[in-house]
């Protein structure tokens, strides 16, 4: 934990990594009369989750495949899921 505290490590760090890289790149890039970009900006926010029921869940994936051209096959019966 002392270690940890010094070096932080992980999936959030690493975020923070490339948040600070990204704003970088787009403050590098971007007019001088734009608002700065900061690291937050680019960093995934896993916060709030919505809790989805199993009928949500079924019906945004077959939503996903029929946009991708996916066919779908129904094995619910089979299973008895």
């Amino acid at each position: 934990m002392a270690y940890y505290g010094v070096e932080p490590w992980g999936e959030e760090r690493a975020d923070l990594r490339m948040g600070i890289l990204a704003s970088t790149m787009a403050n590098l890039w971007s007019s001088k009369t734009s608002r700065p970009s900061k690291p937050k900006d680019f960093m995934p926010d896993f916060g709030a989750h919505e809790k989805q029921s199993v009928a949500v869940m079924q019906h945004r994936l077959r939503v996903y495949a029929a946009a991708a051209g996916i066919p779908i096959i129904d094995n619910t019966k089979k299973t008895g899921i």
